[in-house]
């Protein structure tokens, strides 16, 4: 358990200042008006999918690098990367072309019009930040999958710090710039996406991962590698997407609602995304861990690292539950002096209270999982939880379609509470039944 807790707590604080991101454009945008929250919300939910699904592919990195170096083989580490990062070129630049032509989309699922300017204007001025937050994530995926989990917290931490004055600084203006509300939060973003990569690039060429030999000469794509790489990582990528994708639709349709529902509905899901941090960061951990045992073909350990970061990670969710519910009342406040936007984000945080044990044990079991290159199975586990019932369910209840009662905004929380709860028993099932099979994991390690 010590190995776990060593390698979690930098993730963990990682990931909270990748949140924390989010949270500042959050409150920052919300403070200026209900619609630059709208329009940063909608823009991050069209962003999200597609950026969540590039780096879930590169993160095929993460099984690769640790049973390297779990059979001692570190060294080829830089190669693995260096072929990642061709893949990050390729769906960088699609992505590109997309976040600069968003509005149209925006247009035709009939969000809330006051919206759809500022969510155009702030996804045009994240687009420059794609491709440097692409190569930080392959370098950060880098150094965790060596069990070296501190780089990645430092550069965290210090992207946050310098977040919040840019933000205030390009939302509201000042030192002579105007003011350029939600779209603010995209030139911000995008200036501390490079920064980071840059920071990142210089611990890796400076530091004792120079052994895994990332800069140490330039590689023209290997698309047997890239291949590889490939079929180990889209399903990993299709995973992200089709969760996110669910949430990101869902907050679309809310869009329906107008725009003090999508703003309440943004509190919420800060708030629950912030939580979900610490279940994710136990999960990138136990999948360093569970890789590297399985490439020292110690198959108990590789069981036990998978099942001691989910009993952390349901113990966790049980506190956050307790916490969130005895502050419901009061964590709106931080986000909004809209009256309205308080009132239903109040009333949004019970939900959020509800969905702190099944959303982060689904979120532990699927990093399990990851450590045993096991990603085919946990990809049709998502499309069924998220897509065949969350989405359904959650529409049907929002709506109040087929005689059903409409129930606005909780129609589609409850809706998105019964698909983490499927994807949690789905994904725990499969790390039980698959972490005591040894020849089922050779197979999937390639051996």
């Amino acid at each position: 358990m010590s190995q776990l807790v060593r390698l979690a707590l930098p993730i963990i604080l990682a990931q909270l200042s990748q949140m924390g991101m989010g949270v500042a454009d959050t409150v920052m945008a919300g403070r200026l008006s209900a619609a630059d929250l709208a329009g940063v919300a909608l823009g991050g939910n069209l962003f999200w999918p597609a950026m969540l699904f590039i780096t879930g592919v590169i993160m095929s990195i993460t099984p690769s690098v640790s049973q390297l170096h779990g059979r001692g083989q570190g060294e080829q580490a830089g190669e693995v990367v260096r072929q990642a990062l061709w893949m990050a070129l390729v769906g960088g630049g699609a992505l590109i072309v997309l976040l600069r032509n968003a509005e149209p989309i925006l247009r035709g699922i009939e969000v809330d019009p006051l919206a759809i300017p500022i969510a155009g204007a702030y996804l045009k001025a994240l687009s420059w930040g794609v491709l440097p937050m692409l190569g930080f994530f392959a370098m950060r995926y880098l150094c965790d999958s060596m069990s070296w989990t501190l780089p990645a917290m430092v550069v965290a931490l210090s992207g946050l710090a310098l977040k919040v004055p840019l933000n205030a600084l390009f939302i509201y203006g000042g030192f002579g710039m105007p003011g350029l509300g939600g779209a603010g939060c995209g030139y911000a973003s995008a200036i501390v996406m490079t920064s980071q990569m840059l920071a990142m690039a210089g611990i890796v060429a400076f530091s004792r991962m120079r052994s895994a030999g990332l800069f140490a000469r330039f590689s023209w794509p290997d698309f047997r590698e890239i291949g590889r790489l490939f079929r180990l990582g889209a399903p990993i990528g299709a995973s992200h997407f089709l969760e996110i994708s669910m949430f990101s639709a869902v907050t679309l349709l809310i869009g329906r609602l107008g725009v003090d529902a999508v703003a309440a509905h943004q509190i919420a899901g800060n708030v629950a995304g912030l939580t979900f941090m610490v279940p994710l960061a136990l999960g990138m951990a136990a999948s360093v861990r569970v890789g590297f045992n399985v490439g020292r073909e110690d198959w108990s350990s590789a069981r036990r690292s998978g099942n001691v970061a989910l009993g952390v990670s349901i113990a966790f969710g049980l506190a956050a539950a307790v916490a969130i519910y005895l502050c419901r009342d009061l964590v709106p406040g931080f986000y909004t002096k809209d009256p309205a936007v308080f009132a239903l984000g109040a009333n949004l945080m019970l939900f959020v209270v509800a969905i702190q044990i099944v959303d982060g044990a689904q979120g532990t079991a699927m990093g399990a999982l990851r450590g045993y290159k096991d990603t085919r199975m946990p990809m049709l586990f998502a499309g069924l939880a998220y897509w065949g019932v969350g989405l359904p369910l959650a529409a049907l209840l929002g709506f109040g379609l087929m005689g059903v009662p409409a129930l606005g905004v909780y129609g589609f929380w409850t809706g998105t509470i019964m698909s983490l709860t499927v994807a949690a028993v789905a994904l725990i099932t499969r790390f039980q039944w698959l972490s005591q099979r040894p020849h089922r994991i050779r197979q999937l390690a390639g051996r």
